[in-house]
């Protein structure tokens, strides 16, 4: 029994592992590369050059590789790289990249972009990150591990969220979101840690403790970033939470949250 449903469109040159499996009325064009395991579902189209790797799950009304609307984007051969275990649902819809930043977007592995998320060109995803309903992510976003944006979150190009971060329904995020920090509102404003997260994935009583403190140097006592970030000095070389929370407002291009 075939796993390609024979009313599904699949263009000669692109490469399906064996036991992938395509769904009715979906259209796989050229420069595509699907691993095993990886199930498309129905009226799902994929465009190149796009390379998806092993069991994934592509959701119904998916959009996925398609040509940015950049106005700067003339059709050069741009790429989308999508890695293992990543669960893409109804009306997704992920961009390719441009030449005039990494002729790539790239989504790392298990993450979960739920209905009618949208990842913006030159993009990178890393890894076991949720996107919730309608967020939407602007062309060169960068999103680091075990990050989550909550429903209708909304990023501006060129920002940075930090691994372990969390925004509230309906944040409009304008400004790079530092490791761990939790923001809410229109504009974004930092309110809190994601404790709760942390907690969930083993991180030590110590290590919160210690970024609990962290964070109080940069958003309560009425420093400047780089006297808080001189602050953190000491407890980052402590503790590695808080040198991933330093080093994301160190390497921050767009002025933090705050």
């Amino acid at each position: 029994m075939s796993l390609i449903d024979p009313r599904a469109i699949i263009d000669p040159s692109a490469k399906l592992a064996d036991d992938v499996q395509v769904g009715p009325w979906s259209i796989i064009g050229p420069d595509v590369e699907i691993g095993e395991g990886t199930v498309v579902g129905p009226h799902v189209i994929i465009k190149g050059p796009t390379q998806i790797g092993k069991h994934n799950r592509i959701y119904q009304f998916s959009s996925v590789g398609e040509d940015t609307p950049d106005l700067k984007y003339n059709g050069e051969p741009t790429r989308l790289v999508i890695g293992d275990h990543n669960v893409i649902r109804e009306g997704v819809t992920i961009h390719r990249g441009t030449v005039q930043d990494r002729s790539e977007t790239t989504i790392g592995d298990h993450n979960l972009l739920m209905a009618y998320v949208h990842i913006g060109h030159d993009s990178v995803i890393g890894n076991h990150c949720i996107l919730v309903n309608n967020t939407a992510l602007a062309g060169h976003v960068k999103m680091d591990d075990w990050a989550i944006l909550s429903g209708f979150t909304l990023v501006h190009q060129f920002c940075r969220i930090g691994a372990h971060s969390f925004s509230g329904m309906g944040t409009a995020i304008g400004k790079d979101v530092p490791a761990y920090v939790t923001v809410f509102g229109n504009p974004a404003e930092a309110r809190s840690m994601n404790f709760e997260g942390m907690r969930r994935r083993g991180f030590s009583a110590e290590a919160i403790a210690a970024l609990r403190r962290a964070y109080k140097v940069v958003y309560r006592q009425g420093l400047t970033v780089e006297q808080a970030l001189a602050e953190l000095a000491e407890s980052s070389a402590q503790f590695p939470e808080v040198a991933v929370f330093r080093d994301s407002i160190q390497a921050s291009t767009r002025g933090i949250t705050r």
